[in-house]
């Protein structure tokens, strides 16, 4: 027999495989394992059971149909046909579509999605916008055709009657989250003054377009505060986690936009009877205050209160006399003490006790130690009745000497 190349072999045995039935549309149940998600859209993994795996690849095209996001470990059913890698030589399975195993698949892509959204903050209540009290215009993004619209107009117009705009919407099917979102962004640009989104109950796969991440993003984008009112009271979808307030039902949003008309009528009256009543003590208060004004201008109480400010002043000059002739004899006082301890010191005062100042005549400074004259220095001596020049003409150093001389 003739030999086959490499590639002829793996060409016969991808067309032994193709062409097998049996390998054709099937379905395979395992772990997903060595899961890679190329630049290109594709994603290339195994398929493990507790014995054995296959490789599988799933293209671009079938991967952006899908509900969910492919993890590790996840269990999985994959459907596709076996097929040959020629380059390889390695058969593997062509993936046509994956489905959770042991969970729903829509179930799994809202599990996935809320935890995305919850980990990137879209939940958090730093972001959520206060409802405004008192509404002007109200924005519905609903079907018009639906029994949300109608609850809706019935709970508003019994409540508390204001504008209320329309925003005609596809709630289920393929177009509902493009047309959901078209719609909360033509009411951002009115003046409305909050949205409700929403519509009434049905299946988890009626409800999907409100668990989309269009939806839930442009709820998030939105700079007009959001309701959000999908399904019934045990009915929870993304967009009610992004809303800045849930609402189990459209008319139970009806009723947390707008107070209700009966309770303001009330609450208008008890506050019109409170400002009525404090109305009138301020107006009471300001007669009082009146007729103490008028009293206190009238000739006489002037006349009065001028003779009391006048003996009052007289009584406050007295006092500041007082004061100012006890300051002065006290200053007067420390003047005169001060005075004689500097009159005990004074050199005019020693010379008034026979005592003499030498005066070194071009330095205009007395002489306090025969150190600093000469002979023939010239001196101007200072006693108590004038001055008297003389002339150095002997200098004796020892004083002792001098006054045994003069004794």
């Amino acid at each position: 027999m003739p030999a086959y190349t490499v590639t002829e072999l793996n060409n016969l045995i991808k067309n032994t495989l193709v062409n097998n039935p049996k390998l054709n549309q099937i379905w395979v149940q395992g772990e997903i394992s060595n899961l890679t998600k190329h630049s290109s859209g594709h994603y290339y993994f195994t398929v493990k059971d507790g014995k054995s795996q296959i490789s599988c690849v799933s293209f671009k095209s079938v991967n952006r149909n899908l509900r969910f996001e492919l993890e590790s470990s996840m269990k999985v059913l994959v459907f596709g046909s076996v097929d040959v890698y020629v380059v390889r030589g390695q058969y593997q399975l062509y993936v046509q579509d994956i489905r959770p195993d042991g969970v729903g698949e829509l179930y799994k892509a809202y599990e996935q999605l809320k935890n995305k959204l919850e980990k990137e903050g879209l939940f958090s209540d730093v972001h959520k916008i206060p409802i405004p009290e008192y509404p002007l215009r109200i924005g519905v993004v609903t079907s018009p055709t639906g029994a949300a619209v109608h609850d809706i107009l019935n709970v508003i117009g019994r409540r508390y009657p204001v504008n209320i705009l329309l925003s005609p919407t596809i709630v289920q099917g393929e177009r509902s989250a493009e047309s959901i979102v078209r719609s909360i962004e033509l009411l951002n640009q009115t003046d409305v003054d909050v949205i409700i989104v929403g519509r009434g109950g049905g299946s988890l796969e009626d409800l999907w377009a409100f668990n989309e991440e269009v939806v839930a993003r442009a709820i998030f984008n939105s700079k007009k505060p959001i309701v959000s009112a999908v399904g019934h009271e045990t009915d929870f979808t993304i967009a009610d986690f992004t809303a800045d307030m849930r609402a189990p039902t459209p008319s139970a949003a009806a009723e947390l936009v707008v107070p209700d008309q009966k309770e303001v009528k009330r609450h208008l009256a008890t506050l019109s009877s409170r400002l009525e009543k404090e109305v009138g003590h301020v107006i009471s208060e300001g007669k009082g205050r009146l007729e103490h004004a008028r009293k206190k201008l009238e000739p006489q109480h002037i006349m009065d209160m001028l003779m009391q400010d006048s003996q009052y002043l007289d009584e406050l000059t007295m006092k500041l006399t007082s004061s100012m002739g006890k300051i002065i004899e006290n200053k007067a006082f420390e003047l005169k003490f001060h005075s004689s301890r500097l009159n005990a010191v004074s050199p005019m005062n020693t010379i008034l006790r026979g005592y003499s100042i030498a005066l070194d005549p071009e330095k205009k400074v007395s002489i306090s130690s025969v150190s600093e004259l000469k002979e023939n220095a010239q001196l101007d001596v200072i006693v108590n009745d004038g001055i008297f020049e003389c002339k150095v003409e002997n200098i004796i150093h020892d004083r002792k000497k001098y006054l045994h001389y003069e004794g």
